[in-house]
């Protein structure tokens, strides 16, 4: 019997599951801080209009989405001896920190020559992103093949990834106003600077410290025209995509404006420093519950669930209107933790229908696998990022104009509230379509046995 492919005597240990969310924490010190400041820095602080940035986010992203694919392609024909994702956290470490550092500086440019430098260092990064991060995703289902067990190590990666966001959430600002001591370029490029070599460091601890133990009895790397057929009638795998898709189109255009919400319509930017670091608290509970939850009424149900509280806190916040401080921080608090259930389980889904793949087709493709589903988070991300940006121009948004436009602080608003409750609702829509846990297990015994099967033959 191949020892290699039986997940359940292979449990991950601990060092290896914290090693593992600390290429997460790494990855998010960048990923947060695009997320929640790279608009507003652009905007407010290199001098981009808004719809010039909007248009740059979607041909970033789109661009981004295509190299994903790319990258997974390229992850399943990789042979190393450290494995097919492993030598990429080593591999793409240093670049990473370099372009995260190059796209939060703003050189001595006018005009056109700014939005040309924003283009190249903002692409370069997405690519180098890609490099790194779509191994990290991919790699999950080599770590074991265990049903919960999965579940448990990705829990742990997003409570790592949640660390590396809430230190982004809560740091930020204040570093900026140390380093920067009244000039915000100078504070973003030396914060971005010091998350960029942690970051460097965190990867390169990632490396050392995981074991690639769950592979195909087949380890050639496998054609281009092969990977594909993983595809072929994995409809676990397409809902999955389409969910991360709606999912950071909501999620982009609700994190890319708070600050805006908070500095203009509720007049209180002393609140930024708070509110970030307790959306990314609040995430925790729901990760921490996943693994539970998810044990007793299965993954789609527990994600189901979690969208339900989301949609409850932003009512929420909706609620609270620029006056009622306590009701709007109870609302973000409800809707992340609602939000929690999703960032806990989405990534363990994706390496559900690796599996489901490998039943259907005989192929085991999980860079590409992993890398079309990143598709659809990069696709909502431009995506939600180019409708927040066009939506703020559409409305007059006057960079640090004290007293905006009534449609602009509306066009705030929309973002920062609608768009995440018509997300959770299409969430729950494509989950009533999601049925891979009732088979899951039928599907990973027979795929036991194939393999045991391969390997003897």
């Amino acid at each position: 019997m191949n020892l290699e492919n039986k997940g359940s005597l292979k449990l991950v240990s601990w060092k290896e599951r914290i090693s593992y969310g600390l290429g997460d924490t790494a990855s998010n010190l960048v990923f947060m801080m695009i997320t929640f400041y790279l608009l507003y820095f652009y905007t407010d602080v290199f001098g981009i209009s808004a719809a010039a940035v909007a248009t740059m986010f979607l041909i970033a992203r789109v661009w981004d989405a295509i190299n994903d694919l790319i990258m997974g392609i390229i992850i399943d024909k990789t042979k190393t001896k450290w494995g097919k994702c492993r030598p990429y956290f080593l591999w793409m470490a240093i670049p990473y920190g370099i372009f995260a550092f190059l796209t939060f500086t703003t050189p001595d440019l006018v005009g056109t020559s700014k939005l040309i430098y924003a283009y190249i260092t903002y692409i370069a990064l997405g690519t180098v992103y890609t490099a790194i991060n779509i191994p990290l995703s991919a790699i999950l289902p080599s770590l074991t093949d265990d049903y919960q067990e999965r579940t448990a190590v990705n829990a742990v990666r997003m409570i790592f990834a949640v660390i590396g966001g809430l230190l982004v959430a809560g740091l930020t600002m204040p570093l900026v106003e140390a380093f920067g001591q009244g000039n915000a370029a100078k504070g973003f490029q030396l914060t971005m600077g010091l998350y960029a070599v942690i970051a460097v460091i965190l990867f390169i601890i990632t490396f050392l410290n995981t074991r690639e133990r769950i592979q195909a009895a087949n380890k050639k790397s496998i054609p281009v025209k092969e990977s594909f057929k993983a595809l072929k009638g994995n409809t676990p795998w397409l809902i999955s995509v389409l969910i991360n898709f709606v999912m950071w189109t909501g999620m982009t255009m609700k994190n890319q404006t708070a600050i805006y919400y908070l500095q203009y319509n509720l007049g209180r930017p002393d609140l930024i420093s708070t509110f970030l670091p307790l959306a990314i608290i609040a995430i925790l509970p729901g990760i921490i519950l996943v693994p539970f939850v998810s044990k007793r009424i299965g993954k789609r149900n527990t994600m189901f669930i979690g969208n339900l509280v989301a949609i409850l806190g932003f009512i929420m916040i909706y609620l609270a209107g620029n006056h009622n401080i306590s009701l709007l921080f109870t609302g973000n608090i409800v809707s992340s933790i609602g939000l929690g259930f999703n960032v806990g389980l989405i990534f363990a889904l994706i390496a559900d229908t690796v599996d489901y793949g490998e039943w259907k087709s005989g192929v085991r493709a999980s860079g590409l696998l992993f890398a079309a589903s990143s598709f659809g988070v990069k696709l909502g991300m431009g995506v939600g990022g180019a409708i927040s940006g066009w939506t703020l121009s559409a409305g007059n948004y006057i960079p640090q104009a004290s007293n905006q436009e009534i449609t602009a602080l509306t066009a705030i608003k929309i973002n920062f509230i609608g768009a995440p409750i018509i997300s959770a609702v299409g969430i729950l829509v494509l989950l009533l379509f999601y049925r891979l846990d009732k088979q899951y297990d039928e599907i990973h015994a027979e795929l036991l046995i194939r393999r045991d099967n391969e390997s003897i033959a």
